[in-house]
């Protein structure tokens, strides 16, 4: 059994009037204040948990009907948030061409298939395709200051178009491989077929790659204001077309490169041990074959902040996305082991410059782990995808008021945040409790009966458990 709360979490009761006019009633507003508040304190973080925890909530129905119908409405929310929290933050941030927009995917994992748009996703880290959904989210960072920005859920092209269903539908007779090579040539074979069907022809249009939902988050990331000049992003979004849109945004980008990735030869000079040119054969050389061949006398050590880099820097063009600037690192003076490639637009940068930009890409990865950890953002159990939508939109809420109280005073006593996400949730937690024993306190000195004021705070909690 979870104490009982009888109060909004102090953060929420402190920025949620920014919010006020965004719903209807104070019935809705209380379910935002709820919500948020059993967001960032209980380890349970569903719907019929919140409901049984908040002494003066309403039951999992109402708050159901909280996320499934229109009485709110998330872009809304979201929007406020941003401009709230520029706002709030003024003091703290760095200048526009010290700040960067983060473009990443996570997957927030479930059992089941019941869950609107749920999918079978890739999971780079164990190789596996687990179901999930895969949204892909955009992030701020600006000296201390770090917080979501904007979220679009990506749908794979078979789901989004019931393509095995088309195929059931035209090829009965053929069978559909399991393996993704073989997948990929039946796709090929059938897909010419499918696609003059004029029902699967409209779901085929509404069909949006990963790359093309990085395009809206960077276009809504500049309608929103928000002041930065480059965009961090890993391999998987370095495509022509997506660079494209940041250099006619005029942004500059960095990426991790793949190492298969070509290079032209004739845009470089690539030298020996002995400063002898190195003759390269063919119109192109691989990164990982470049890199075999650069002589160790020519890697310089950087260093960024407390960490030493060994690295080799040079310009190239690379087809399709034009002049840029390589960044190879290796983490040992030795050159062994895995190293990584840096590739930015900015062909006038230092090595230095390039890879201490690029690690302030990592907040986005604490992001995702703050949220499932502490926040519930693969936790939900609402099945419809809108309210689900509405579920991660309260997620970023929570986390950027939790974020303001991580922020330093000034720019002069930190330039990073103060304290953690997991510490934030914690000492609301605490307060909670502190406000729960004052609550208890008065109502006995008021002379309310110990038994009754117990029955009170703990009614919802011990009706689930007898049910």
């Amino acid at each position: 059994m979870q104490l009982p709360i009888i109060a909004p979490a102090p953060l929420v009761t402190a920025h949620a009037e920014a919010f006020r006019d965004l719903f209807e009633n104070r019935c809705q507003f209380q379910h935002f204040e709820n919500y948020l508040t059993g967001l960032m304190v209980l380890p349970n973080k569903s719907m019929a948990n919140i409901s049984r925890c908040v002494v003066e909530s309403a039951d999992k129905t109402n708050l159901s009907r909280y996320f499934s119908n229109d009485y709110w409405f998330q872009e809304q929310v979201n929007d406020r948030r941003i401009k709230y929290v520029l706002h709030q933050t003024k003091s703290v941030r760095l200048a526009k061409d010290r700040s960067a927009l983060i473009v990443d995917d996570t997957l927030c994992e479930h059992v089941g298939s019941l869950f609107e748009y749920i999918d079978r996703h890739y999971n780079h880290g164990d190789n596996t395709y687990p179901l999930a959904h895969n949204p892909v989210t955009s992030h701020y960072v600006s000296g201390p200051v770090r917080f979501p920005v904007d979220l679009r859920l990506y749908r794979r092209y078979e789901e989004v178009t019931c393509w095995e269903e088309f195929v059931h539908k035209h090829f009965p007779e053929r069978e559909i491989p399991k393996k993704k090579k073989e997948r990929t040539q039946f796709h090929k074979a059938v897909d010419p077929v499918l696609l003059q069907d004029p029902e699967f022809q409209a779901l085929h249009q509404q069909f949006q790659t990963k790359i093309a939902l990085a395009k809206e988050l960077v276009e809504a990331a500049i309608r929103h204001k928000l002041p930065f000049s480059v965009v961090l992003i890993d391999s998987w979004y370095l495509a022509e077309e997506f660079i494209a849109v940041l250099s006619r945004r005029k942004k500059d980008w960095i990426s991790i490169l793949k190492k298969n990735r070509n290079l032209e030869t004739n845009s470089f000079v690539l030298k020996d041990a002995d400063g002898k040119r190195i003759p390269l054969a063919g119109p192109h050389i691989s990164v990982e074959d470049l890199v075999a061949l650069i002589p160790a006398n020519a890697y310089r050590e950087v260093k960024v902040g407390d960490q030493t880099y060994w690295t080799f820097t040079l310009a190239v063009r690379i087809p399709g996305l034009g002049k840029v600037r390589l960044v190879i690192s290796f983490e040992n003076a030795d050159l062994q082991g895995t190293y990584a490639v840096l590739v930015t637009n900015r062909v006038d940068w230092t090595a230095q410059r390039i890879i201490a930009t690029y690690l302030l890409r990592w907040p986005i990865e604490t992001f995702y782990q703050d949220g499932k950890e502490h926040l519930g953002f693969d936790e939900y159990r609402m099945r419809d995808a809108k309210a689900i939508q509405k579920h991660w939109c309260l997620v970023f809420v929570a986390y950027s008021l939790l974020h303001l109280d991580c922020l330093p005073s000034s720019l002069k006593q930190s330039r990073l945040p103060i304290k953690t996400i997991g510490e934030a949730c914690r000492q609301q937690a605490q307060m909670l409790i502190q406000a729960l024993i004052l609550y208890a306190s008065q109502q006995l000195e008021q002379g309310q009966n110990a038994n009754e004021l117990f029955a009170y705070l703990f009614a919802k909690q011990q009706a689930c458990a007898t049910a």
